[in-house]
């Protein structure tokens, strides 16, 4: 799979997230914007709403599915849910990088034995880093994580990368010292990201998408802009045109 990312189209980068509590709500979501988008972002606010009943939905109608669980556990639990959210038929989750390298190994090792036995292609394994609602002094004083941000978030990448996971969860901020750490061969997945147009709501480590695909990152996940939009459709165009300005 990595080896298409370099691939892909503008569209095929922009993950839409389902940040909603209604099933009909996020059908609605998914209807309008399934043909401009390329995939779409199932967070914990729906799945403990909806369960499993999205997952079926999408996967018969071949939309493709980012579970974003944010595994964090012991290394059996979390191996036992990342063999189930494979079986689901899902193209991307994620578990986090401060479970450490033997809960991640683990949740990759099981994700593949579930693929294979289903006859799935495996889906992408990233890691959570530093989640972009944090700011410097929540990392400092709360977490107790006594060096900078960036040198964290590079520190969890690179220990993602030695789990054998496909890459990480992070800010564009942080993308291009990701990069040059971990390579090309390296999946990087930012959220937080806000166009020049949309407000910043809770998001802090924030990035447009010209600037984010410049500075590294291979999938945007963007919300409330596109999916609180009065004419969705529109707005993920603007988006993608944004988007198109990296390349």
């Amino acid at each position: 799979m990595l080896a298409q990312r370099n691939k892909l189209e503008v569209k095929d980068r922009l993950i839409v997230a389902l940040d909603v509590s209604s099933v009909d709500e996020a059908k609605k979501i998914v209807t309008d914007l399934k043909d401009h988008v390329g995939m779409f972002k199932m967070g914990l606010e729906l799945y403990t709403h909806a369960g499993l009943e999205l997952f079926e939905l999408m996967r018969l109608e071949g939309i493709k599915v980012f579970f974003d669980g944010k595994f964090h556990d012991i290394p059996n639990t979390a191996a036992q849910a990342s063999r189930n959210i494979t079986r689901q038929g899902v193209s991307m989750f994620n578990v986090h990088a401060t479970g450490g390298s033997a809960m991640m190994k683990a949740a990759v090792e099981a994700s593949a034995e579930a693929a294979k036995e289903k006859d799935f292609e495996r889906p992408y394994l990233i890691a959570v880093t530093v989640l972009t609602s944090m700011g410097p002094e929540t990392v400092r004083d709360e977490l107790k994580v006594n060096d900078e941000v960036l040198n964290y978030v590079t520190h969890l990448a690179k220990l993602t990368k030695q789990s054998g996971l496909d890459g990480v969860v992070a800010s564009a901020r942080e993308a291009a010292s990701i990069r040059k750490a971990c390579g090309d061969d390296f999946l990087i997945v930012t959220p937080g990201i806000r166009p020049q147009w949309a407000a910043t709501n809770d998001q802090n480590r924030i990035v447009t998408p010209a600037q984010a695909l410049k500075d590294g990152a291979d999938f945007l996940v963007i919300g409330r802009p596109i999916t609180a939009a009065s004419d969705r459709k529109s707005a993920a165009q603007k988006v993608l045109e944004e988007m198109s300005c990296a390349f």
